[in-house]
């Protein structure tokens, strides 16, 4: 049968190219890539000869019954995206939910994700997190945030280096100064750096440095604080 592999690629460090991702863009019948042209690069390194088409958020809505109908014809199809794994904040999920609605088999390999590196490193608690991508950038912003000041699990988001600034001073409005956070900024990169300390440390720290690359904010969760038991004998008075 047929099949949909999603495929993981490095999101810096082309060392983090598993061999088994190498073998299936080898062998599919068809790469759907982000763009084509950093694709290009990639396979170009890795001596994968393998027809690419373009798929990505502009163009996804209109190509997926062409690609349904080219799986049901036996072809198989990898979809990568520019960096990291496919869906997560990067297209995917919608030809993903129609292979599954057409009873097409999907494959999914482990791989790298920018997210999970900078939780682990972060220092922040991990056992439980939510993951919210990218914060709306106008309509909802500020309702997003007020929910998130009331999460208890940590929290992780992407930011756009031209936006981390200005995300830093919601993040005082909203999480106030003293949160927790943690900036993790070209990970497996050449220049990786992660910036750890309360919400006012990290921001003097990028106003001194503009930050640059791509960046992930990890932001502890809200602090529930217990109240005191009262005494058997505060209650009979």
């Amino acid at each position: 049968m047929s099949k949909l592999y999603i495929v993981p690629t490095p999101i810096g460090n082309l060392e983090d190219m598993t061999f088994r991702a190498i073998r299936i863009l080898k062998e599919v019948d068809l790469i759907l890539a982000e763009d084509t042209r950093t694709s290009g690069k990639l396979l170009k390194h890795f001596e994968i000869g393998t027809h690419m088409y373009s798929h990505h958020m502009h163009n996804e809505h209109k190509t997926i019954e062409n690609l349904i109908s080219r799986l049901k014809a036996g072809e198989n199809i990898a979809l990568i995206s520019d960096a990291g794994t496919p869906a997560i904040s990067d297209p995917g999920f919608l030809l993903t939910r129609a292979c599954v609605e057409n009873g097409i088999d999907v494959e999914c390999l482990p791989g790298a994700t920018a997210f999970v590196p900078a939780l682990v490193n972060s220092g922040l608690p991990n056992d439980k997190f939510v993951f919210e991508g990218f914060l709306p950038d106008k309509k909802g912003r500020q309702t997003r945030y007020l929910a998130l000041a009331e999460e208890t699990r940590t929290m992780i988001l992407y930011v756009s280096p031209h936006k981390l600034v200005k995300t830093l001073a919601e993040f005082i409005t909203y999480f106030g100064e003293d949160r927790q956070i943690s900036v993790s900024r070209e990970l497996s990169k050449l220049h990786e750096e992660n910036v750890r300390g309360t919400v006012k440390e990290v921001v003097a720290h990028f106003d001194k440095i503009a930050p640059r690359g791509e960046i992930v904010v990890v932001v502890s969760g809200k602090t529930i604080t217990k109240e005191p038991k009262k005494s058997k004998f505060s209650e009979e008075e």
